[in-house]
């Protein structure tokens, strides 16, 4: 077996002039944004690792918790940040076909 190899890591070597970027100009390609055109308008949507989420949303698709650390997708209608919504990725890519939900209490019964 050869010998392991450490090799210290170059301060303003090689890394810096093959054109790493900062997180300043970073490509939209590169973010995992894309641009969907709908009934209800143009959308941004915009897919999150599970790294990136930090903390629990409510899926408007299905009403149920997306747990911190699960990867899902973040879409809003182009100019209207405030419609931004968290979704899960099923959850949006099935959204044309689903019925509407009809909202029930706990205890409410199913009939």
């Amino acid at each position: 077996m050869s010998p392991r190899r450490n090799h210290p890591k170059r301060k303003g070597g090689k890394n810096t002039k093959r054109g790493n970027k900062g997180d300043d100009e970073r490509d939209i390609a590169a973010s995992h944004e894309t641009i969907e055109e709908h009934d209800e308008g143009i959308y941004r949507v915009r897919k999150i690792t599970g790294s990136s989420s930090t903390k629990p949303y409510r899926c408007p698709g299905c009403d149920q918790l997306i747990r911190m650390a699960t990867p899902h997708i973040v879409a809003w209608i182009e100019g209207d940040v405030d419609s931004r919504r968290h979704w899960h990725s099923a959850c949006w890519s099935k959204r044309e076909h689903r019925k509407p939900n009809v909202e029930r209490t706990r205890n409410a019964p199913r009939y």
